[in-house]
């Protein structure tokens, strides 16, 4: 069964599927991946989803702060043996309707050209190309996403084990 926990940077599981995704990145950006880096701290972030199944941390996903009313994705990864499963798209539902508890109204995010199954992940789900944007305008491997929510759009509850409180 799938367990999607909310958490923080702080998270041992995180920590490591984000080691997971950095080793993938490196493979698939190359040299490129130095630049990439910079932008994938994840000191600090607060808004954290750890998808387990039967107990194991099989994927995550990271939202934080980017301006007024717009949250970025961040951190997105599902191990390689549970990938095709649509824990990515439970993890990606979440972190919308957490947004949206959050009354902000616009999502961002940025990925590679050379990740198909994240451009694929994003297209599935309703997230729309844009020009790139920030660190991001004039770099060739960058596509960037995004999808725009609107204030009377039913926002959706989910029932988490919390391992912290952020309220």
């Amino acid at each position: 069964m799938l367990e999607l926990v909310k958490t923080d940077s702080d998270d041992t599981d995180f920590g490591n599927l984000v080691r997971l995704l950095d080793a993938d990145l490196k493979i698939r950006a190359g040299d490129e991946n130095v630049f990439y880096a910079q932008f994938n701290k994840t000191d600090n972030i607060k808004h954290i989803i750890v998808a387990y199944l039967n107990n194991i941390a099989v994927g995550c996903g990271a939202i934080k702060f980017y301006q007024p009313n717009i949250m970025e994705v961040k951190r997105m990864y599902v191990s390689e043996t549970h990938r095709g499963h649509g824990i990515a798209s439970e993890i990606l539902s979440t972190l919308e309707a957490w947004t949206k508890e959050f009354g902000f109204e616009k999502y961002i995010l940025e990925t590679g050209k050379k990740q198909p199954e994240a451009i694929a992940l994003y297209k599935k789900n309703g997230y729309q190309i844009v020009p790139n944007y920030g660190q991001y305008i004039n770099i060739e491997n960058s596509i960037c996403f995004e999808k725009i929510f609107f204030r009377n759009e039913l926002v959706l509850t989910f029932c988490f084990h919390a391992k912290t409180s952020y309220f």
